[in-house]
């Protein structure tokens, strides 16, 4: 009987450390991205956004607040309005994004993952989709996958 204890015991204790040795693994993998662009929890955050915050591609992120400013403001500027899990973003964004720095076009960019609302709010039909704003109004918008000449064409249209 003494022994089953002992053996019980044992196996209590590591399960127990198996168990604590994971949430310390959890938080530190999860550590790195506590500050992140979005302002939530990165154990709230879509498994595909979490993977993006470290892609170059990825690094000018508006929170809808900002944007909302942005149109309360009448500001004119480009939005990339983007998926984390959209197969075509992923295809569009390292073309677009490094065209944008090298026309010199600020490009912001809204995750519809993370901000679900935004669908609704700013009458998106799909992703990626590249809006031009002026006075914090709507002028055009290019959906979908395009070539790097579109949005060369697009970005050069309006740039100021």
């Amino acid at each position: 009987m003494r022994k089953l204890a002992i053996y019980f015991s044992i196996i209590v204790v590591l399960f127990i450390s198996g168990y604590l040795i994971n949430q310390h693994t959890t938080q530190a993998k999860y550590a790195k991205y506590a500050n992140n662009v979005y302002g939530i929890s990165p154990e709230n955050l879509n498994p595909e956004s979490l993977k993006l915050l470290d892609d170059p591609n990825y690094q000018n992120i508006i929170l809808p607040v900002e944007l909302d400013q942005k149109i309360a403001n009448k500001e004119n500027f480009f939005l990339y309005y983007f998926g984390s899990t959209c197969p075509h973003c992923r295809a569009t964004s390292p073309i677009l994004m490094p065209l944008a720095k090298e026309m010199n076009v600020t490009l912001r960019q809204f995750n519809l993952d993370e901000f679900k609302d935004g669908w609704e709010h700013y009458k998106i039909r799909g992703t990626p989709t590249v809006i031009y704003y002026k006075a914090g109004i709507e002028v055009e918008r290019l959906e979908g996958e395009q070539s790097k000449e579109a949005f060369k064409n697009f970005m050069a249209k309006y740039k100021q």
